[in-house]
């Protein structure tokens, strides 16, 4: 494996080290608010671009119970991703594509349901769609290009 193969895989990382704390962060925040009662920051602490008095409201419970699911999600797979990252360092293959599979389709959906949308501001959601973006990348190259050089 050549120098720029192993600097790919250490960059990638990072960036998934720095996706990874952000979305176990954003997990638990989320749960918190939900289960302090604060449903509506929550809810604007999500799609952040949206007028904060805009979401204040009653929410009945699904509503907080589906919040909490959302942050549940938001928490394990930036642990998977977080977890993964330490592997990537070394290029396993299967870190490699759990982190992409887990932490890219997390911020499809987010991209297409949320940026898409125009709720959110580019930081810090948006960006962290570039972040994983770019460590699924950087990881895809050095695997396939590494593989290539090692046979």
């Amino acid at each position: 494996m050549s120098t720029t193969h192993r600097t790919f895989f250490k960059i990638a990382t990072v960036l998934w080290i720095i996706w990874g704390v952000v979305h176990i962060f954003a997990g638990i925040i989320t749960i918190h608010f939900v289960l302090s009662d604060k449903t509506s920051v929550a809810v604007s602490g999500i799609a952040d671009k949206v007028d904060p008095e805009s979401v204040v409201r009653d929410y009945p419970a699904a509503v907080g119970a589906i919040l909490s699911q959302h942050g549940f999600n938001l928490f394990w797979i930036g642990l998977i991703t977080f977890i993964s990252a330490f592997y990537i360092w070394k290029g396993n293959k299967n870190a490699i594509f759990l982190a992409a599979i887990c932490g890219g389709l997390a911020d499809l959906g987010y991209f297409l349901f949320l940026d898409l949308g125009g709720f959110v501001n580019f930081l810090p959601g948006t960006l962290m769609t570039f972040i994983s973006f770019a460590a699924i990348m950087l990881s895809f190259v050095a695997h396939f290009k590494a593989k290539r050089v090692d046979i």
